[in-house]
């Protein structure tokens, strides 16, 4: 493992707090959300892609789950934690000290998956994703890289696979997160983060 990411894997295990914190409320909670959604993709069938050099992320795209938004830059908050995007943001946001999409190791974006104010975040329907759904990361330099989705988790923030999500790959991949499962009104927190894993294509 590089000796520069064992910082990040540390910061890793807090990092989804403020997702799924107060601004939240379950699915229920917050008026009338739509229902989740996602449309039948056709799987792309195409070996690894060429790792690229550094260029920040600027627009994603995940058709599956009618998926076209901004992405912000995100650093660390005072606190430590990873700073996430405003909660009334329509956008997703990609953590700086992470690989950019393209790179060699693990991108991660981060987006909200609900709200009391706005309903539905950019996140909603992540967990519809399967197997074989593509997302494409639109880059400053102006290239798009596109991602094959290999695996879906669910996993209680307690066990939250931090090794996984930040540690090193041999190819360009891809790690999406919100929030997930039930609805914990004491804490007003979900009690799970939803992990999409994608690699990228040619």
């Amino acid at each position: 493992m590089r000796g520069d990411r064992v910082a990040q894997l540390l910061l890793a295990v807090t990092l989804v707090t403020g997702l799924c914190g107060a601004g939240f409320v379950a699915a229920g909670l917050a008026g009338t959300p739509r229902a989740p959604q996602r449309v039948d993709a056709v799987a792309v069938s195409s070996g690894p892609a060429p790792v690229l050099g550094r260029s920040l992320p600027v627009t994603l795209a995940i058709p599956a789950i009618r998926v076209h938004a901004g992405l912000l830059t995100l650093g660390v908050a005072p606190d430590g934690r990873v700073a996430v995007p405003p909660l009334d943001s329509p956008d997703a946001g990609w953590y700086e000290h992470s690989p950019t999409p393209g790179e060699l190791g693990p991108a991660v974006l981060l987006g909200h998956v609900d709200s009391a104010r706005t309903g539905p975040g950019v996140f909603y329907d992540l967990r519809m994703l399967r197997p074989g759904d593509t997302v494409r990361v639109t880059r400053a330099d102006g290239g798009v890289v596109a991602f094959r989705v290999d695996r879906v988790g669910q996993y209680p923030k307690a066990a939250f696979p931090t090794a996984a999500v930040y540690g090193d790959i041999d190819h360009a991949g891809l790690r999406l997160i919100t929030c997930g499962g039930a609805f914990d009104r004491s804490a007003r927190s979900y009690v799970d983060d939803v992990v999409v894993f994608a690699s990228a294509i040619a």
